[in-house]
C-alpha cells in the first residue's frame, strides 16, 4: 500500500488518505486483487494514537480505522479475505514506549478493526520481540479470528535480541497465532535464507513477505527495483521451504504479486521439508590485555574509590592534557574519565585521548558515550573500537543538546537513549550486536550510568536511576553537589540501590565561575554563603584556589563517610586542584586506617 502510493507522489501519512482520497486506497487494493491476491490488507498499518499523533490526526483514529476497514470490504470479490493491519512500534530506541504504553495503544486499534469485522488480524513488521509477544497474547484474548503474527529481522535467521528465529515462531505459534513468518526488511534471498532453518510447524502455518529488494535513493525518493520473475522464482522456493501464505512488502508492486501468483497457482502445499541444521558460536569472552583488573563498580563496593574527570581539550596539542593524566595517576587515582564533546562543544576525541593516556601514563580510562553525535551505526563501530582497544569503562549519556555547544545548527542524533545504548552494551557483554548476530565473542564493558541529582524532585531522579539499573547499569556517576544537606538527600534517598554510586565534586575556580553555575546551568544553584565565599576573593587567583578547594574539601568530609565512591571533576583542565583533593581523601582514608588500628 505504502509503495504504491508513495509511487503516486504520497509522501505523507498514508492512512490518512483513507479520509482524504478513498479512490486511490480502493485502487491499490483493486489492483492486487486483479493480479491474484487472496487476502488483503487494511490501509491502517500506522493507525494508531502513538504514530497518528506525529501528524495531529489522533482525534481520527476511530475514522480512519472503519473507513479503512470500508474500503478494503468495497474492493473486495466474494473469494477475498480482508485482514485488518496493525503494524509494530519499538524500533531500536525501545525505551521511547513502555510496555503499558504499547498496550493501551494496541488495544484501541484492534477494537476498532474487530468492531468492523475484519476476517482476521495481521500483525507486521514487529523487530522487538517482547512487543509482539505482548500484543498477540492481547488479541489472542479478544478474539477468536485468525491472526497473522510476522517478524521483522536485521540478520538472516536471528531476531534482533539475539533469539534464533525457529525459537522466536514456535514461541509465537504457542501464543496462538495462526500464522506465523516474517515481513519486511530483508528480500527473497535472505527470507529464504532464514527459512530453510524453519520445520513445518503442527499448529501454525509459514508466511513470508520479502522486500523486492534494497532501497536505492534516487533524487531524494527512495527506489525499489526487482525483476518480476526472481520473484516468480522466489515463490516456488518459498512453496518448497512449507511457507502457506505468500506475499510482497516494500517495493512490491501488482507485478510482483501476479508473477508470485501463478507461479504457485498449480502446486499443492508441502508438509514436509528437510531442515537445515543452523551452525551456532559458542562465545567466550574476548582477552584484549587488561581484563585482570576487577570493574569499578566492584573495586566501589569493596573499598574507597575515587575517579577524575579531565577534559580532552578542545585545541590541538596534547602535552598539558597527558601532564594532568600522569600526575592524576601518580597521585592514586582508579579511573581518569573522558567526557564525550561535553556542553556540545568539539575536542580531542576520547577515545585517542584514552588510548594516549594508556600508554604515556598506564591509566586506566573510563570513556563517556553520548547518543547525540552518532547514529545507531557509529555507536555499535564505537563499541567494537573500545573492545578491541582493551576499554572496558564506559559512561552511558544521553548527551548536552548540540545547540547549545558551539556549533547550534548541528544536528543531534539522539537513535537511542541513555537506557537504550545501556542495554546495546550489555547486549554487546552477551556476544549480540544490536542486528542481533553474534559478534564473534563477548565483551566485557562495566557499564555506569550518569546521575543529575540536580533537580527539584529526588525520588523521580532515583525512579531513573532504578530503570537503568533495570536495563544493566552497573553503578553511577553523579553530577557535581554543592550543598552538604543535598548529598545527606542523595544517600537517604539512594542507600537502598542495588548499585553503587560516585558522587561528583567539582571545585570553584573564581566568583565567575561560581556564578555561571549558579545562575546558568540548570538545576545547580550554590549557597548565598558559597557565593560570598568566592566573591570576596575577587581576582586574586591564588585566594580563589584556596576558598574553592575549602569548599570542595568540606563536601568530600560530607560525602565521605556516606559514600566510598568520589567523582572528582577537573575545571578548565587545572589537574592540580583535582591532584590536591585526590591527596586529600587518600589522607582522610589513612587516617580512618590508623585510628581503626588504635582503637583495636
Amino acid at each position: 500500500m505504502g509503495t504504491m502510493l508513495y509511487a503516486h507522489g504520497v509522501d505523507r501519512c498514508f492512512e490518512e488518505l483513507n479520509l482524504s482520497k478513498p479512490d486511490d486506497v480502493k485502487h491499490v487494493h483493486q489492483a492486487y486483487i486483479q493480479a491474484g491476491a487472496n487476502l488483503i490488507q487494511t490501509n491502517t498499518y500506522g493507525a494508531n494514537d502513538i504514530k497518528l499523533s506525529r501528524y495531529s490526526l489522533e482525534d481520527e483514529i476511530r475514522k480512519i480505522n472503519k473507513r479503512a476497514v470500508e474500503i478494503a470490504r468495497s474492493a473486495a470479490q466474494d473469494s477475498t479475505y480482508v485482514f485488518g493491519t496493525i503494524g509494530g512500534i519499538r524500533s531500536f530506541k525501545k525505551s521511547a514506549h513502555s510496555i503499558d504504553e504499547l498496550k493501551r495503544n494496541f488495544r484501541e486499534q484492534l477494537f476498532l478493526l474487530l468492531g468492523e469485522d475484519v476476517d482476521g488480524i495481521l500483525l507486521e513488521t514487529y523487530y522487538d520481540f517482547e512487543e509482539i509477544k505482548t500484543v498477540l497474547q492481547i488479541a489472542r484474548k479478544e478474539t477468536t479470528k485468525p491472526i497473522i503474527a510476522n517478524v521483522s529481522l536485521h540478520e538472516a535467521g536471528v531476531l534482533q535480541d539475539g533469539t534464533p528465529l525457529t525459537d522466536g515462531l514456535l514461541v509465537l505459534e504457542d501464543l496462538g497465532a495462526n500464522v506465523v513468518g516474517l515481513n519486511c526488511r530483508l528480500g527473497p534471498y535472505h527470507m529464504l535464507q532464514s527459512l530453510e532453518e524453519v520445520p513445518i510447524l503442527e499448529d501454525a502455518y509459514l508466511s513470508v513477505f520479502p522486500n523486492s529488494s534494497l532501497p536505492a535513493l534516487n533524487e531524494g525518493r527512495l527506489v525499489y527495483e526487482s525483476d518480476e520473475s526472481y520473484f516468480k522464482e522466489s515463490a516456488i522456493k518459498f512453496r518448497d521451504q512449507g511457507v502457506r501464505l505468500i506475499g510482497g512488502c516494500c517495493g512490491t508492486t501488482p507485478t510482483h504479486i501476479k508473477a508470485m501468483a501463478e507461479a504457485v497457482a498449480n502446486l499443492a502445499p508441502i508438509t514436509t521439508k528437510e531442515v537445515r541444521v543452523p551452525k551456532r558460536e559458542t562465545l567466550t569472552v574476548q582477552d584484549t590485555g587488561d581484563d585482570k583488573a576487577p570493574p569499578l563498580q566492584e573495586i566501589v563496593r569493596e573499598r574507597r574509590s575515587i575517579i577524575v574527570e579531565l577534559d580532552p581539550p578542545k585545541k590541538l596539542g596534547m602535552t598539558r592534557f597527558l601532564e594532568g593524566a600522569q600526575a592524576l595517576h601518580n597521585a592514586g587515582i582508579d579511573a581518569l574519565t573522558l567526557a564525550d564533546n561535553s556542553l556540545a562543544s568539539p575536542r580531542v576525541s576520547n577515545l585517542a585521548a584514552g588510548i594516549l593516556t594508556k600508554e604515556k601514563t598506564g591509566a586506566r580510562t573510563l570513556i563517556h558515550l553520548t547518543c547525540r553525535d552518532r547514529n545507531l551505526i557509529g555507536l555499535q563501530s564505537h563499541l567494537m573500537g573500545l573492545h578491541s582497544l582493551g576499554i572496558h569503562d564506559v559512561l552511558a549519556i544521553t548527551g548536552d543538546p548540540s545547540k547549545i555547544g558551539d556549533f547550534p545548527g548541528a544536528t543531534s542524533v539522539y537513535d537511542v537513549s541513555s537506557f537504550d545504548l545501556i542495554s546495546l552494551i550489555k547486549q554487546f557483554n552477551n556476544g549480540v550486536s544490536y542486528s542481533g548476530k553474534p559478534l564473534g565473542a563477548k565483551t566485557n564493558f562495566s557499564v555506569a550510568g550518569a546521575f543529575n541529582p540536580n533537580v527539584r524532585h529526588l525520588d523521580k531522579a532515583v525512579l531513573r536511576l532504578e530503570k537503568k539499573i533495570a536495563h544493566g547499569a552497573d553503578y553511577f556517576i553523579s553530577q557535581p553537589l554543592y550543598s552538604n544537606q543535598q548529598i545527606l538527600d542523595v544517600y537517604n534517598e539512594t542507600r537502598n540501590l542495588n548499585a553503587p554510586i560516585y558522587i561528583g565534586i567539582m571545585p570553584l575556580t573564581s566568583s565567575r565561575n561560581a556564578e555561571f553555575i549558579h545562575n546558568e546551568i540548570p538545576g545547580i544553584k550554590l549557597s548565598d554563603a558559597i557565593r560570598e565565599t568566592m566573591a570576596a576573593a575577587g581576582t586574586d587567583k591564588e585566594q580563589a584556589r584556596i576558598e574553592g578547594l575549602a569548599i570542595a574539601k568540606d563536601l568530600i568530609d560530607t560525602a565521605f563517610d556516606l559514600f566510598n565512591g568520589i567523582y572528582l571533576i577537573t575545571p578548565f583542565l587545572q589537574y592540580d586542584l583535582t591532584v590536591e583533593l585526590t591527596h586529600y581523601i587518600h589522607e582522610k582514608e589513612k587516617q580512618r586506617a590508623e585510628r581503626k588500628i588504635s582503637h583495636v
